[in-house]
């Protein structure tokens, strides 16, 4: 299991690093850092850390292949700091294994608060974290006016498979296996199969896939999925941006992409034109 207490950063500009890593001291973490991307692999192989900040500028290969690298050994949650701005740059971060994306120049404050929300999310997923893990998440921090608080976990509907999806009475749901069409979510273990075949998900799209599983019928709506994400239990009225619902486009695509599932005759994830998505029964 990653250590909750570790971050890794990857950012050739010392004084950014530096600020970055005074960030993430603040909130808790033993930092490591990288100036280059090749060092910044190896620093994530022998840290095993929670938490990346990569930068795609790097001097010796770019941020998307070291993002690449660090997806075949480690599920850290990666978010990319860079000054590119085009939309195809937070896709293609997106698609090679990021699970944020913030453009440089950036407030502290954000990168702590967007950070905070990743953190939190294992908590909801039912994952099997031990208090002791939860605990040494850093602390939520209230950004409003910067769209970084964090998502709501909608009424669960259960997407129950024959062998009974309830859960516990505080809300958390229960780490039976669910069973949908041939897919097989653990929350307890965090793993997804398709026809006894396990897929290599991130922690993010595994997150998205268990947010749909366990509300059944019910269509969840892009920023109902951007609240899920930043662990809100209701919606608080933090502000999304139109970037925040293009990520979660841009990770339902991977997902169905990584599940074989066809959005024109879905097995599984259905797009609700105009609204969001909901799982296929």
């Amino acid at each position: 299991m990653d250590n909750p207490r570790v971050a890794v950063i990857v950012e050739d500009d010392q004084d950014i690093r530096e600020l970055i890593s005074v960030i993430l001291n603040q909130s808790g973490f033993e930092v490591h850092a990288a100036s280059t991307g090749a060092t910044g692999v190896e620093a994530v192989r022998l840290n095993n850390p929670a938490v990346v900040t990569l930068d795609l500028g790097l001097p010796d290969i770019d941020g998307f292949e070291v993002a690449r690298q660090i997806r075949l050994f480690s599920d850290a949650y990666i978010i990319m700091l860079t000054g590119r701005a085009d939309e195809m740059d937070t896709l293609m971060g997106l698609e090679t294994g990021a699970d944020d994306y913030l453009t440089k120049p950036f407030r502290p404050r954000e990168l702590r608060a967007r950070i905070s929300a990743m953190m939190r999310r294992p908590r909801f997923a039912g994952d099997g974290l031990p208090a002791a893990a939860a605990a040494a998440a850093p602390p939520a921090v209230t950004a409003p006016s910067e769209s970084t608080s964090g998502p709501a976990s909608g009424t669960s509907e259960g997407a129950a498979s024959s062998q009974g999806m309830n859960s516990t009475g505080n809300g958390a749901s229960a780490s039976i296996p669910k069973a949908v069409n041939g897919l097989v979510l653990n929350s307890g273990d965090r793993t997804a199969e398709v026809d006894g075949t396990e897929l290599e998900l991130t922690r993010t799209e595994f997150d998205l896939l268990h947010a749909l599983v366990d509300s059944g019928k019910q269509v969840r709506t892009k920023s109902d999925l951007v609240r899920r994400l930043r662990g809100e239990e209701y919606d608080v009225g933090s502000y999304i941006s139109d970037a925040d619902e293009r990520t979660i486009e841009v990770h339902v695509a991977n997902l169905r992409r990584k599940l074989g599932d066809n959005p024109r005759e879905p097995r599984w994830i259905k797009t609700v034109r105009g609204v969001g998505y909901r799982l296929v029964h």
